[in-house]
């Protein structure tokens, strides 16, 4: 046996052993994740694991080729995003089989690679419901995650969003609605815009569109998002000011 090959071995059995049968069954009964291959635990007990073992490009790519659920979150968490390859991206992509998966992998692996951007728009346009979704929970990801990123590849990624938003499949609606309330979150410029997107689309006569715009309207209009906004422009203009008077 190869020290790679025993590695997948070892990590396979300590998933096994942590794993039951409860947490299996509540992954499809409450949270609608269908994975055939799953021993049944946690993420949390999962990023146990994960961060005995470190970064591991090689041991990640051997476990996804396990199929097994634990085992593909595991080498999101392990991977490393600058070794990750877009031929990887979209190799994985193909296997994504519920949102779980698909959403770990977008936003804590896929959204720090240096090809996350390229992935957004040519993902959009796929007709498999996860790799669909990943487009989207993968801009989600960048509205969190990439600080240096300016507006206009969010202004442009609106354009996507207000085009999938008919897509009624459940998956995939839901992963469009994420996106642009993450993207209208980010500040005042880009809740202007993604406000104005989700107007256009609760009077649009899909009824899929209509859900994801009043879901994005309801939040990006609300409250907790406006004093977020308006504490955020209140921080830029003190660093501003600081700046002025050196």
């Amino acid at each position: 046996m190869t020290a790679d090959a025993e590695r997948v071995r070892e990590a396979l059995g300590w998933l096994e052993r942590h794993g039951n049968k409860r947490t299996r069954e509540e992954m499809l009964t409450r949270y609608g994740i269908t994975a055939p291959k799953a021993f049944g635990m946690s993420v949390g007990t999962i990023q146990q694991l994960a961060k005995r073992l470190g970064r591991d490009h090689d041991l990640a790519a051997a476990l996804w080729e396990t199929g097994w659920y634990e085992a593909r979150m595991l080498a999101s968490f392990i991977d490393d995003p600058a070794r990750v390859t877009p031929a990887q991206m979209d190799r994985w992509a193909r296997d994504f089989d519920n949102w779980g998966i698909c959403d770990t992998v977008c936003f804590h692996l896929f959204d720090r690679t240096p090809h996350a951007w390229r992935k957004v728009e040519p993902w959009s346009r796929r007709r498999e419901e996860f790799v669909k979704r990943a487009a989207f929970a993968l801009l989600a990801g960048l509205g969190l995650h990439d600080k240096a990123a300016g507006d206009e590849p969010f202004l442009c990624s609106l354009v996507l969003v207000e085009r999938a938003a008919s897509d009624d499949r459940n998956f995939v609606k839901k992963g469009v609605s994420w996106a642009l309330r993450v993207v209208g979150r980010r500040n005042q410029a880009l809740n202007d815009a993604a406000v104005e997107v989700s107007r256009r689309l609760v009077e649009s006569p899909d009824a899929a569109a209509r859900w994801v715009g009043r879901e994005a309207f309801k939040e990006l209009t609300g409250p907790v998002v406006r004093r977020r906004l308006a504490a955020r422009r209140k921080a830029v203009k003190a660093v501003k000011a600081v700046k002025a008077k050196r």
